[in-house]
């Protein structure tokens, strides 16, 4: 990838050579400046306020994980707050509600990372959810080693569960805020009973899928497909149904990891998302705010849609301006 610029996660070795031991290093992250990666739609700067670069970056797990990272261009690094965003399924960094939210947080002076999770585009479920943290990770890796000292995750989509999941997980210090935008609640059980919503189909997917494990053959496609709102029933693999849509063996669900982020919380839906039931935020909401919570606040944020319930709702289409300004408002509260 051209110049690597490894952030190394040793592991010390004990490896006496003579009287002498040597450190080796076990695996590493790196990144790489490069072009508009080819299969990336063309994104642009919304002005010379902004500066847009591309990144190639190796996770720790060798997985490749392309970045857009914008940055405004009076700041510096360091004075700079940071976005890790992180698409939906089967989205990328640069489609809505991602895209047009990077280049909007970038025009207010707030840097935006968002990456290429490895079930971007046409990898769409084939991934395992536990993996995708190494995803996360990699980009907060690479954040800090260019200079940013504060960090904000934001997910959107099946994106909200992975990044609750890493924050959930990381309470590193600088990460200083989530928010998740388009969020569902329970993957596995509205996996269930609201998607498939055929206790035949579904026990058809679970058996196939956990023969899969069992031959050691996880990552192939399933003989039987998954509908997801507003498509076709689409293709999937073993470890993406056991991962995320198992009521059995799935963690992929946000009433557990969201009270586990110590971090303050903002959620924000489209009032006419047709892909995330109206009651979902609620249940995150209760959970966030229980007993025992660890969540220091969180606010909730319907956005109007004149439009009523569309297929563009989920991606903020109509609303992707107040998105921005509802967003960008939040983190003023936080100091951010």
């Amino acid at each position: 990838m051209g110049n690597l610029f490894p952030i190394v996660v040793s592991v010390l070795i004990a490896a006496f050579c003579g009287v002498q031991a040597r450190a080796e290093t076990a695996v590493s992250i790196e990144y790489d400046f490069v072009e508009r990666p080819g299969q990336v739609p063309e994104i642009s700067a919304p002005s010379a306020e902004v500066r847009l670069r591309f990144l190639a970056i190796k996770a720790i797990d060798g997985e490749r994980v392309d970045a857009a990272l914008w940055q405004p261009a009076g700041k510096t690094v360091s004075a700079t707050t940071l976005v890790i965003g992180v698409h939906g399924s089967g989205g990328n960094f640069a489609e809505a509600p991602i895209g047009t939210l990077s280049a909007a947080l970038a025009t207010k002076g707030y840097g935006v990372l968002a990456i290429n999770t490895r079930q971007h585009d046409e990898r769409v479920n084939t991934d395992n959810f536990l993996a995708v943290r190494r995803d996360i990770e990699a980009a907060t890796y690479t954040a800090r080693a260019l200079g940013y000292r504060t960090l904000v995750l934001l997910g959107h989509s099946l994106g909200n569960i992975q990044v609750q999941y890493y924050a959930a997980n990381n309470w590193d210090p600088d990460i200083k805020a989530v928010v998740l935008a388009g969020m569902f609640a329970n993957l596995p059980w509205k996996s269930r009973h609201i998607l498939v919503a055929d206790e035949d189909a579904y026990r058809r997917l679970s058996e196939a899928a956990f023969k899969t494990l069992r031959e050691g053959k996880e990552r192939d496609l399933l003989p039987f497909r998954i509908r997801r709102p507003n498509v076709q029933e689409e293709p999937l693999t073993g470890q993406h149904f056991l991962t995320y849509r198992s009521e059995a063996s799935s963690t992929a669900d946000g009433t557990y990891w969201i009270k586990r982020i110590p971090r303050p919380i903002l959620l924000v839906r489209d009032a006419g998302d047709a892909t995330i039931q109206p009651f979902e935020p609620y249940m995150l909401l209760s959970a966030a705010t229980s007993e025992g919570s660890l969540v220091p606040s969180i606010k909730y944020e319907l956005l109007p849609n004149p439009k009523g319930a569309n297929p563009g709702g989920h991606l903020f289409l109509d609303t992707a301006q107040l998105l921005g300004e509802t967003i960008i408002a939040w983190l003023g509260e936080q100091r951010l």
